[in-house]
């Protein structure tokens, strides 16, 4: 029997065959555990990321504390919006790790094109 995560990883790996972050247009990566949900823009080509979000970011932690986890999302969201506004990238091409577009995934998502950000 194969697990749920184990199937995930297996989309994960059939996207990322496709989806490659450059300078110009990096990747929006998604990750999420019960609890939290974390959001990097990487440049593949030279391996770096230039900004991480998550709910654990000290500008928000304090903000999601009554929050619904897709609400924390979309203040992760508006967070990596603002820090790719600030490091000059405007364009990224979306790469929801094999999770399905929905809840959790799909607030921080929106958020990220409510600051300016194109997907």
């Amino acid at each position: 029997m194969v697990t749920r995560s184990a199937r995930r990883k297996r989309r994960h790996l059939r996207v990322r065959k496709k989806i490659w972050g450059t300078k110009s247009h990096p990747r929006l990566c998604v990750h999420k555990s019960l609890r939290h949900i974390y959001a990097q823009i990487v440049d593949d080509q030279r391996g770096k990321t230039i900004v991480a979000a998550s709910t654990l970011s000290p500008e928000i932690k304090k903000k999601i504390q009554k929050l619904k986890k897709s609400e924390a999302a979309a203040l992760v969201g508006e967070l990596i919006g603002e820090k790719s506004k600030a490091s000059g990238v405007k364009r990224v091409a979306f790469d929801k790790s094999g999770y399905n577009y929905h809840g959790r995934v799909k607030s921080l998502a929106e958020a990220c094109r409510k600051s300016g950000l194109k997907f």
